[in-house]
């Protein structure tokens, strides 16, 4: 028996793996769940865990993946490299794997984030893409094949249908015409494979054919009639050219599959392993489990634990600690407290944790790897063998002790019991000792008060006890480590109603050192369940502070983000606002410059000049209020000469390159582009770009100038054309000026004005306002493949 086999039936490991089993998708993933067995390779526990980790970081950001519930093909796929013929579900289970093949490489490699251990699972799937189509081409469903498998097949089979339809047609004279009347049902019906009519038996002679059949009261004849006899027979040979037609292009399949029967069954494995993967990945979903940190020293800290058998809903979560201060535990308290449940979930635990099960406990919980788990838990007595309890278990611990080692985990139940209680006790004591030396963890459950003491007097050794409420009478199933566990004998019969006087007379009865050890543990429960409230409401008032400090901080960052939005709304609105007026006024004064040009006008040249500068005066102070000026003054720079429009400038305050969209006004404030972004600033916030040739810097006015690789580049989302087609002349000249402006500002130099042909009204007024532009360097008709007249290319300075 191996180091683990008597610890996987004690501790019922079986059921585990049996829940393991239905989360599987696959036949073989499922047969892959029942045969799990721990490992003590450390090693190997990692990868396992580490893969179930990643199957299951996978199916909560992707989904898990389908497995399409393939079969094992690989019987199949001898039987075809030995030259068999397969059967169609056969080949078609070959094409499952293909296909799940294929769209588990789509899976893994569809917008992949990071690499998981399980690529390498991924990475061995190949795809046949020709061979899964081509099955899939011929054969429609488990019983069928399509007619278009092959010419011949499409030929026999429209031969069989024509010839069908004869013999029906035939027939049918007989089932409606006037041998209707010597029929027993007005049918047509078919025996061993050819066209017949049900005649009644006295009228056989009437109808003149073969029999093929009589019903079982002899009532009724099927005879084929002499006029369909051929027509029958050609249709059976058709039937039979139809099916060696369909066993040569199964042959050819068969062949086919053989060719890769390699490739196919690394598929079918790799996909096996890879549906238990995630089969594992599911059942931890089930357990609400996590991955465990796995120590390379032999270390227990298990938090939050739950033993999986029992209902979620009513178990009590436990805290196990093992192997930091202390190598063995002594575990006491009252029967039905939960003491061998404590035992079965720490080794439960460790046999799931090493067949890469992640484990129903909190993610910080940490499991060591064992060479081995051996545990005596439960009664086994037997009468066949005529052993008690107390040596049934006495067999169990001889066989313990005899495996034991450096690096095992032992489980011991009710240690010494079944036998005299003073022998029984220090056969117990001597026991443990026994195990202590041969290296290994051990937890052990006991009702010995000379136990409780070993534990207190002994270095290595803890106490531990499931906790009981004397009040109600029922166990919490608390395991508490540190302290010893009491009987409670007296309190529970006082409560149950035991006269009072008995129990003292009882007290009487035991020795002053028991009295005294009582008493000690009494106090010790009493001092930790106050610490334990104490702690509880620490920790309430700890959680309740952080969920208040993080629902203010959550609101406050939604409020300043609201904010920020609508700050950015409305200055996004009111640059908007300010654009569309800049546009209506260059607009507006275009128009009166024509006027102008083109009769008297009633208001002087100096008036109208006046008019425009209070316009432009009130644009920039709109500007000014959308768009104020960001400074950031340069210490110690002196440009080596003035700005000037198209100068390339570092915005010093955002570290970014622009250039001057004009010259700078009286009071150093310029409007710069960069990029697409246009905003003012003030010349204190400017440097002079070093890559600009108009410039010459020394060498200390290169070292203080930030490095960058920014360049101003055309927007990639702009159109070198505008569609104005539906707007007056008015519209369209406001949509091409600002059209214009852009276009320059992304270096565009050809662009393409589409007015469409019509009655050439709008071509025309846009063709007014073009000859006077000085942003045009020409403009014509579309020619020939550019839209003809319906376009005008305008050239750009």
């Amino acid at each position: 028996m191996s180091n683990f086999e008597r610890a996987q039936t004690t501790l019922e490991y079986n059921k585990i793996l049996q829940m393991l089993s239905e989360c599987a998708h696959t036949e073989g993933a499922a047969a892959m769940a029942l045969q799990l067995t721990p490992s003590s390779d450390i090693d190997r526990v990692r990868q396992l865990q580490a893969q179930t980790g990643d199957a299951k970081k996978l199916a909560s950001t992707r989904g898990a993946p389908s497995f399409g519930f393939i079969k094992d093909v690989n019987p199949a796929l001898d039987r075809a490299d030995r030259g068999a013929v397969l059967t169609l579900k056969e080949i078609l289970d070959i094409a499952d794997v293909l296909r799940t093949a294929r769209t588990l490489l789509d899976y893994i490699n569809t917008d992949k984030r990071y690499d998981t251990v399980l690529d390498e699972h991924f990475g061995r799937l190949t795809v046949n893409r020709s061979l899964e189509n081509e099955i899939r081409r011929v054969i429609i469903a488990e019983d069928m094949i399509a007619d278009e498998a092959s010419p011949a097949l499409a030929d026999i089979r429209r031969k069989k249908r024509g010839m069908s339809n004869r013999i029906n047609d035939i027939l049918q004279r007989y089932v409606s015409g006037d041998y209707s009347k010597y029929l027993q049902e007005n049918i047509i019906t078919r025996r061993g494979g050819r066209f017949v009519i049900p005649v009644k038996n006295e009228y056989k002679n009437e109808i003149k054919g073969l029999v093929h059949d009589t019903s079982a009261s002899g009532a009724t004849l099927f005879i084929e009639p002499m006029s369909v006899v051929e027509a029958n027979n050609d249709l059976r040979e058709l039937e039979s050219s139809e099916a060696h037609e369909i066993e040569r292009i199964l042959a050819a399949l068969s062949a086919e599959c053989a060719a890769d029967a390699d490739s196919i069954s690394l598929n079918y494995y790799n996909i096996t392993e890879l549906a238990f993967i995630f089969a594992r990945a599911e059942f931890s979903f089930r357990l609400k489990a996590a991955q465990p940190n796995i120590s390379s020293d032999y270390k227990v800290e298990l938090f939050h634990a739950r033993h999986p058998l029992l209902d979620p809903g009513t178990v009590v979560p436990i805290h196990i600690s093992l192997g930091e201060t202390f190598d063995t535990l002594v575990i006491t308290g009252p029967n039905t407290g939960g003491k061998t449940v404590s035992l079965k979930t720490l080794g439960l635990f460790a046999l799931m944790t090493q067949a890469g099960l992640h484990i129903p406990a909190d993610d910080t919980s940490t499991m060591p790897v064992f060479s081995a788990v051996l545990a005596d838990i439960g009664d086994e007595q037997s009468i066949e063998q005529s052993l008690s309890t107390f040596s049934s278990h006495m067999v169990n611990i001889v066989s313990i002790l005899r495996e034991a080692k450096q690096g095992s985990l032992v489980l011991l139940d009710e240690l010494g019991a079944g036998t005299d209680p003073v022998e029984g006790a220090a056969l117990a004591v001597a026991i443990l000792e026994s195990v202590r030396e041969r290296g290994t963890l051990c937890a052990a459950t006991t009702h010995y008060a000379e136990l409780k003491e070993f534990a207190l007097n002994t270095e290595g050794v803890s106490n531990a006890s499931c906790e009981f409420d004397v009040e109600t009478l029922k166990p919490t199933f608390r395991l508490i480590i540190g302290t010893p566990g009491r009987s409670n004998a007296f309190a529970i019969s006082s409560k149950l109603g035991l006269d009072e006087s008995i129990v003292e007379r009882a007290r009487t009865k035991m020795s002053g050192s028991s009295r005294r050890f009582e008493d000690v543990i009494d106090k010790l429960e009493a001092s930790r369940i106050d610490m334990e409230n104490q702690r509880e409401a620490a920790e309430k008032m700890r959680r309740e502070y952080e969920t208040y400090a993080a629902e203010a901080e959550q609101a406050l960052k939604t409020k300043i983000a609201e904010t920020e939005k609508q700050l950015e709304k409305q200055r996004r609105k009111a640059a908007q606002m300010l654009e569309s007026a800049k546009v209506s006024s260059k607009f507006v004064f275009g128009q009166l410059d024509e006027l102008k040009r083109r009769r008297d006008s009633e208001i002087s040249a100096g008036e109208l000049e006046t008019a425009r500068d209070k316009v432009r005066r009130s644009l920039r102070e709109t500007d000014d209020l959308v768009n104020p000026v960001r400074e950031k003054k340069v210490k110690n720079y002196v440009p080596p000469r003035p700005f000037a429009k198209g100068d390339r400038v570092l915005i010093v305050n955002i570290d970014k390159i622009g250039m001057l969209a004009d010259n700078p006004d009286e009071n150093g404030d310029v409007s710069v582009q960069a990029g697409i972004i246009k905003m003012k600033t003030n010349v204190k916030n400017l440097m002079l770009s070093e890559d600009d040739d108009r410039t010459t810097f020394t060498d200390a006015e290169k070292k203080r100038m930030p490095a960058t690789g920014y360049r101003t580049s055309v927007r990639p989302d702009f159109s070198n054309e505008l569609d104005l087609r539906g707007m007056n002349g008015e519209e369209a000249w406001s949509a091409v000026d600002k059209y214009f402006d852009e276009a320059k500002m992304v270096n565009l130099r050809s662009v393409r004005l589409i007015h469409g042909k019509g009655t050439g009204a709008l071509r025309n007024a846009l063709w007014k306002s073009l000859k006077g532009d000085g942003r045009i360097a020409s403009y014509r008709i579309g020619q020939y493949g550019e839209g003809d007249s319906g376009v005008t290319v305008v050239e750009l300075k």
